[in-house]
C-alpha cells in the first residue's frame, strides 16, 4: 500500500468478490488515514452500494478498517444503522490495492463468508458458518485456508468481547474526521 500513497479524502472503491471470483459488494468511501492498526475509510450516509441481486443507498455512516495484517476487515457503524449493527467484521483474504486514476484507488478482497457481528439487540455472534461450510465444499477452499479463517474468527470474537484495540471505541475519532471531510 505504501507505493500508492493515498491522500486523505481520496475515493476508495472497495470491490469484494467470493473465492470463486464472482462479484460481491462494491462500496465507495473516502480515505481518512492510517494508524498502527491499518487504513481507515469513511463510508457516508446516502452512498450507493451494490452486489449482484441487491443495491441500496446507505442509511448510516460507517468506517471501514483494513488492517495492516490479518484475515479480516471491520466495518464500524454509527447509531443510525437501521438494524442496530455496531460492528461487522468480514473474514477475508487476498487484499490488494490499485490506483485506477488520480485520486481513486480500488481495494480488492475475497470475502470468506464468516462474519463476526455485534448488534445492539443481539450482542456479539458469528454469522454465516453454514455458508462457509457449504462454500468450502462448493468452491473447494483449501484446508489450510479453512483452518486459518476459523482461527481468525475465534481470535476476533475474543478481541471484540474484550474490547481490545482496535475494537475499543477508537472508531469514534475516525467518524469525527470522516464527517469533517469536504
Amino acid at each position: 500500500m505504501a507505493e500508492l500513497l493515498p491522500q486523505q479524502g481520496e475515493l476508495i472503491v472497495s470491490r469484494n468478490r467470493k473465492y470463486n471470483g464472482k462479484a460481491h459488494w462494491v462500496v465507495p468511501g473516502r480515505y481518512l488515514g492510517e494508524d498502527e492498526f491499518g487504513h481507515w475509510i469513511f463510508q457516508g450516509t446516502g452512498e450507493f452500494i451494490a452486489r449482484p441481486g441487491a443495491a441500496l443507498y446507505t442509511s448510516s455512516d460507517a468506517i471501514l478498517l483494513v488492517p495492516h495484517a490479518g484475515d479480516w476487515v471491520a466495518t464500524f457503524y454509527d447509531d443510525a444503522h437501521p438494524a442496530g449493527v455496531e460492528l461487522y467484521i468480514d473474514l477475508a483474504t487476498e487484499f490488494s490495492w490499485q490506483r485506477i486514476r488520480p485520486a481513486v484507488i480500488e481495494f480488492h478482497m475475497i470475502d470468506m463468508d464468516l462474519d463476526v457481528i455485534r448488534t445492539k439487540d443481539r450482542g456479539l455472534y458469528v454469522d454465516d458458518e453454514d455458508e462457509f461450510a457449504a462454500h468450502s465444499v462448493l468452491m473447494n477452499y483449501p484446508a489450510e485456508l479453512c483452518t486459518r479463517m476459523e482461527s481468525a474468527t475465534a481470535s476476533l470474537v475474543d478481541a471484540v468481547a474484550a474490547r481490545q484495540a482496535p475494537f475499543d471505541g477508537r472508531d469514534a475519532a475516525w467518524f469525527t474526521l470522516g464527517r469533517s471531510l469536504p
